[in-house]
This record gives structure tokens, sequence and C-alpha cells, in this order.
């Protein structure tokens, strides 16, 4: 059937390519698949990482990542892997585009997907005044006016978070979900506005400048920056309960906390499809353990 690598990652996020990069400075035969939809192409600066001062999009991290990973001899293949077996202690992998991978060992990095419904202009904002994440991006938004752009208890809970920032908050219920009363309660004790409507497009200047929403109603709500949080994100775990790792009711990943290894023989996972972190420098710690101990486990030749 082909060639048997010695590890094939699924997935070249920030995880997966800092595996990559590590296994590939072992010299060992491994094989990248990536379907280069990952949550990590849509971010336009993380602010917060050690080295980059001025901010550094995903899609540049991604794109250095790749030509460091192929800079020691690891191939990349765009396709997405949709059928995972095992056989005989051999990994099975076959794609959308008809192809079988196989490999002694598997590292899922496969991540997961935010859910942003298509409201016209959002996309192009993310990352750079638009957010997702309070604890990437909750300081740029100090003492600024903000919308927080949501669904429910999702969006409540984060303009709730962001009071740690500033105090000018309006939540925007897009989806009209009910919203517990406690949090409702809280919303109003921390002078929160609150908005039940649908956002029928964001209001921007030079395309991703956010300058406010404009609402169902006619009605347009000025802002300085905005979040997102709608909620109902997708964890990309489907290939690991395929291979019968032990996935928890939100279709996150156990593993082993020193190993990253997954109750599976041979198979790693890193990343946000272990724990939701949200964090790039986190996900690189996971990818790098993970290379660690698959090292390990190619030199002690467990099979």
């Amino acid at each position: 059937m082909g060639k048997v690598y010695e590890c094939i990652v699924i997935g070249a996020g920030i995880a997966g390519l800092q595996a990559a990069i590590q296994l590939g400075r072992y010299q060992h035969e491994v094989l990248i698949i990536d379907s280069e939809a990952g949550r990590s192409t849509l971010c336009r600066n993380y602010h917060n990482l050690l080295g980059w001062p001025d901010g550094v999009s995903g899609q540049t991290l991604r794109d250095l990542g790749k030509k460091q990973a192929e800079s020691y001899g690891v191939p990349f293949v765009t396709d997405k892997v949709e059928n995972a077996i095992t056989d005989k202690n051999i990994f099975l992998l076959k794609t959308t585009n008809g192809q079988t991978y196989q490999a002694k060992r598997v590292l899922l990095a496969t991540g997961i997907s935010d859910r942003i419904p298509e409201i016209p202009n959002l996309k192009p904002c993310l990352g750079l005044t638009i957010f997702v994440c309070p604890d990437c991006d909750g300081y740029e938004v100090k003492n600024k006016k903000v919308l927080v752009l949501g669904a429910g208890s999702a969006g409540a809970s984060l303009a709730l978070t962001l009071t740690y920032w500033t105090k000018d908050i309006t939540y925007i219920n897009h989806e009209a979900e009910d919203i517990e009363d406690k949090l409702q309660k809280k919303l109003s004790k921390k002078g929160i506005k609150y908005v039940r409507e649908k956002i029928n497009e964001v209001l921007t200047e030079k395309e991703s400048s956010f300058k406010g929403v404009l609402l169902e109603s006619g009605q347009t709500i000025k802002a300085d920056r905005a979040f997102i949080a709608f909620g109902g994100n997708k964890v990309h775990s489907e290939l690991a309960k395929q291979l019968g790792v032990e996935r928890l009711e939100n279709k996150h990943l156990l593993v082993d906390p020193r190993t990253k290894e997954t109750n599976v023989p041979n198979v790693w996972a890193a990343g946000d499809i272990v724990a939701h972190s949200e964090q790039v420098s986190i996900a690189m710690g996971d990818g790098c353990q993970a290379a660690i101990w698959i090292h390990k486990s190619i030199m002690s030749g467990n099979e």
C-alpha cells in the first residue's frame, strides 16, 4: 500500500507545526496532513507572544512554521483525513482526495473551529479590531467602547469578563437566545447595556477597522472595538472517536498531562483539541511535548 511513516501529524496549526519541527530535528520519517482551514488562519495579530511585541498574524506563524519544518525534511500534504482505522498496529488514514496514508503513530492536532455567523464585514476585522479571546486580547480594549456580538449566555459571560478592561460595554444578543436570570442581573449590576436584536452588518472603515453595527431595526450602535461569543464551537475530535480515544462530554480529548498520549497506544493529541486554552504559547508547548514523547516511543521500539 505504500510507505509507513513513523508518525503522521494531522493538522498544521500551531501545535502540529511545533511538533513537526521537533520531530524533523529528530530526523524521523514524519508526514503532516493539513486542510489549511484551522482557526489560526483567521487571527490577524497575536499580541501576547514572547518575541513579537508588535504582534504577529496566525498566517505568518503558519508560513514560517511550515518553512522551518520543511527545512528539516518534513513533507506536507494539503488534504483532510476523513477516516482513521487500525490494522495490525498500523494506522490507516483515508483522506478526502481518496488517498490512504499509513503510520505507526498519530498525533492529532485538529483543534477547534469558532462558530461565526455570516454577518457581513465581520471576518475581515477578526484579530485586528474584533477579537475572540479575552485572555489574548482583553488588553486591546482597555478603556474603549466595546460591543460584544454574541448569543445567549455565552455572550453575556464574555461581556462580564471584559469588565476587567473597560466599563463601556454593550452586549448584542444576535440570536436572541434566552439568558439565565442570574446573568441578566449581573449584566445590569455591572452597567452593561443589553440589546436583543439581530445584527444586519458590521460597520467598518478601510475594511478591517471596526466602527459599530447596523441592527435589523435600522439602529446603528457605534463602538471602538468588539468581541464575538456565539458559543457552539466545534471540537474536531471525530478521528479520535473513530480510533477509540476517550473524549469528555464537551468532545475534548483526555491525554496524559506529561506525555500528551491518549488512552489509545501510539495516539497523541495536542493543542485546542485537548484543552481549549486559545493560547498559541500553550499549543506550541503541547506540540513540542508530544513530539518529545513520540521520539521516546520510536527510540524504544514501541510499535
